[in-house]
């Protein structure tokens, strides 16, 4: 009877050892986690990034994308809808990463029509047209401009302001920043830090609701 009451002393210690080293190393890894999101935060959101929803919002979503990216194309509704069902919450912050031969200077054209005011307006007539400008995953910028008809644009400007310094620097940091990130392909995401478990709008959407779960309390 000695032996079987220490035996079972034995084993409930055993369990209480093992069962708090789980609780301990599950604790130690959703730190780490933590900690590797906030350095990442600090690669993934820059002042010149173009974005949409509020400053303050608690989750961020950044994405670095090429305009002559398809599925970067079917993902922008789905990303701009997840703002407006929920506003205030959720800011959009885009980085490029041209990965699509001719897509420099592509993004060169977007960035200059900031200078403009017309970021969004030229981002989605170009998203709506890439059936047009890209061939064979190839960006042609040949083909890109006779779709910038009505937006109000100054096209010589435009033409001047791509290969401007400033341009070539917000465009250089975005492509640093993707390496220094791993991004090998578009549409790449991180929300608040955390990339994407495997890709997909589902795990994208799983991982902004938690994000908003988090931030709720």
């Amino acid at each position: 009877m000695k032996q079987k009451t220490i035996f079972i002393v034995a084993a409930v210690v055993l369990l209480l050892v093992f069962g708090g080293g789980a609780v301990f190393f599950s604790k130690q890894k959703a730190e780490q986690a933590a900690q590797t999101a906030a350095r990442n935060q600090e690669v993934l959101v820059r002042s010149h990034a173009p974005t949409e929803g509020e400053a303050s919002a608690p989750v961020h979503v950044v994405e670095f994308f090429d305009p002559a990216c398809g599925t970067c194309r079917e993902f922008y509704p789905l990303v701009k809808n997840m703002l407006k069902d929920n506003p205030g919450k959720i800011q959009l912050i885009l980085r490029y990463a041209p990965l699509h031969p001719g897509s420099d200077q592509v993004v060169k054209l977007l960035e200059a029509s900031r200078k403009q005011g017309k970021f969004w307006q030229t981002l989605e007539r170009l998203l709506a047209a890439q059936s047009y400008w890209v061939i064979n995953h190839t960006s042609r910028l040949d083909l890109v401009w006779s779709q910038l008809d009505g937006l109000g644009l100054d096209i010589a400007r435009l033409k001047e302001d791509m290969n401007s310094p400033e341009v070539a620097r917000v465009i250089d940091q975005d492509v640093a920043d993707g390496k220094v990130m791993n991004v090998t392909a578009t549409p790449e995401y991180f929300v608040n830090g955390k990339p994407l478990p495997s890709f997909g709008y589902d795990q994208l959407k799983a991982l902004v609701d938690d994000a908003l779960r988090a931030s709720a309390g």
